[in-house]
């Protein structure tokens, strides 16, 4: 067995390591090796769910709604002892509302931008590792090397990094390799490239319009950066690339449009021949729309795996999963070479990140001191877009009766919307605040300020987020009533940053970018004028609309 190319980046491997991957891979029955290529969901501690896991003994996890750091190690360490070879443990490490619940609230990609010091990039990525391998998590699903192009992509959002290239390049690049350099592998995603189409994979096959010329400046440039620089995975998405298949087959017609994860020409073809990435490809979720609108389960599957991917990500029913997987190996729809190749390279990351020796002991995380820095960080990020009637710093002496309009914090793991907090902060500052209700007549004899809050971030399975004058107000006519003329108005969304498309003539208007507590808290001081706004624009908040800046 030949497995000198392990020694080339990303892997780097050496010659024990490489011994220790032969090792282990001689080890492995076929039904072990298929089992390999499975990383399944593991949410929350259900007993039952923990010991299907443990009878199925995949190659990975990814955690989500986890506990504290040491219940998390003591978890995993019972999952590795049923396991064949050290589990790869992964989650998605993008701040904001996917912080690691035993951690602080960190910023997401939209808002590191907004900041845009790569100091600070470069610190908090820093502390996510700490507090991330505390929990005994070693692969992430970012960076996110998506472009925010489309401003009604409600899937990237605040989940990337803006829409400007240099940016993206040095921020997600940056946040890989500290990533890496700690211990922790990274994903880069989502290959072949999110945002120039405003619809969510989650739902349907997204699309790239662009040629194969305009791909190799925009998204191209990314992934060969993330690649030369070392990543150790990609994520393939459900993502098709039409002009690139018809540069070899100008009839492919529907082919054209199959989502890269299942595309030999994409994930295998242009990633792995021509970018030369000799890493580790991980699919994205297996059970999004954008794969399984394409065709049945038991036939993407398996081709999922022929087109180049070495990790199954995610699975209602493992051992169904594991039937397609048999059936089509048998057929010869799916070969043992490639499962043996996914399964090698799914063993030298494992490798490359140590687990195949003694892990020395994890530090403690200093949370009160990551909790501090977490709070002067949410200070720095939020943009004050426009104010043309110069209604802020908020003043309790003119100020004092505050109207409301909310939606809540809308966040696709919760049935109901959360409540904001900020309410609250600003009546512990001295504010009359109502929230308003349907009905309810607003006047300038009432209320000396209106607030509107908006937290929808960037969500799973949201096909578009916009303003809802109608789910505001609950009512048709008010709907249509805009108070900013007779009493001083401000609008803060806490996610999704395009806010203005629907309310151009708003006087005042804030982009967020996260709906935490560490944000809103950071937000009320910044409304009383305790601290100075950001005014740093990562994305283009008028989208395109002259009449947004005025």
């Amino acid at each position: 067995m030949n497995l000198d190319y392990l020694r080339r980046n990303p892997f780097n491997l050496d010659s024990d390591a490489i011994s220790w991957v032969e090792m282990c891979f001689n080890s492995l029955t076929q039904d072990e090796k298929i089992r390999q290529l499975f990383t399944l969901q593991c949410p929350g501690n259900d007993v039952e769910m923990i010991n299907r896991i443990k009878d199925f003994r995949p190659g990975g996890i990814t955690r989500m709604m986890a506990g504290n750091a040491a219940s998390e190690r003591e978890l995993i360490a019972k999952l590795n002892d049923a396991c064949p070879t050290p589990l790869l443990v992964s989650a998605d490490l993008e701040g904001s509302r996917m912080s690691l619940p035993s951690g602080a609230e960190w910023p997401n990609p939209l808002g590191l931008a907004a900041i845009d010091d790569i100091a600070v990039t470069e610190k908090v990525s820093l502390v996510m590792v700490q507090e991330a391998r505390a929990a005994g998590i070693n692969w992430s699903f970012t960076p996110v090397l998506d472009i925010n192009h489309a401003f009604r992509s409600a899937i990237v959002a605040t989940r990337g990094f803006g829409s400007d290239i240099d940016i993206i390049e040095k921020h997600a690049i940056c946040q890989m390799e500290v990533f890496q350099k700690h211990g922790i592998a990274a994903a880069v995603k989502h290959w072949p490239g999110e945002g120039y189409d405003d619809r969510d994979q989650h739902l349907v096959t997204t699309v790239i319009p662009l040629s194969v010329n305009e791909w190799r400046k925009t998204f191209g440039r990314l992934y060969e950066k993330a690649i030369s620089g070392g990543a150790l995975s990609v994520m393939s998405a459900h993502i098709a690339f039409p002009a690139y298949i018809k540069t070899n087959d100008k009839d492919a017609g529907i082919n054209a449009f199959k989502p890269a994860s299942i595309s030999h020409e994409l994930t295998t073809q242009l990633l792995r021949e021509d970018l030369g990435f000799n890493g580790l490809i991980v699919s994205d979720a297996t059970p999004m729309a954008g794969l399984g609108s394409w065709s049945k389960r038991q036939d993407y599957l398996p081709e999922l795996v022929k087109a180049g991917c070495d990790v199954i990500l995610f699975s209602d029913d493992p051992n169904e999963d594991l039937n397609y997987l048999n059936a089509a190996l048998e057929k010869g729809r799916l070969t043992w070479d490639r499962v043996d190749d996914a399964v090698i390279r799914q063993l030298a990351m494992k490798a490359a990140l140590g687990l195949h020796v003694p892990s020395p002991a994890v530090p403690e995380v200093d949370q009160q001191s990551n909790a501090g820095y977490s709070n002067v960080v949410a200070r720095r990020a939020p943009t004050l877009v426009k104010d043309v009637q110069n209604n802020l710093p908020l003043d309790a002496s003119k100020h004092r009766r505050i109207l409301i309009f909310s939606t809540g914090v809308v966040f696709p793991f919760f049935p109901q919307p959360l409540p904001f907090i900020l309410p609250d902060l600003l009546k512990d500052s001295g504010f009359d605040v109502t929230i308003y209700e349907a009905g309810m007549d607003v006047t300038a004899t009432d209320f000396d300020f209106v607030l509107y809050l908006f937290g929808q971030e960037t969500l799973l399975t949201l096909g578009r987020i916009n303003l809802d004058w109608l789910g505001l107000t609950g009512d048709f006519g008010a709907a249509m009533k805009r108070h900013w003329h007779d009493i001083p108005t401000a609008m803060i969304s806490f996610g999704y940053p395009y806010m203005l498309y629907d309310a151009p003539r708003a006087p005042t208007y804030i982009n967020a970018y996260s709906t935490t507590e560490t944000t809103q808290r950071a937000v009320h001081d910044l409304l009383l004028g305790k601290c100075i706004w950001n005014e740093i624009n990562p994305i283009d908040p008028f989208v395109g609309l002259e009449d947004a800046r005025y």
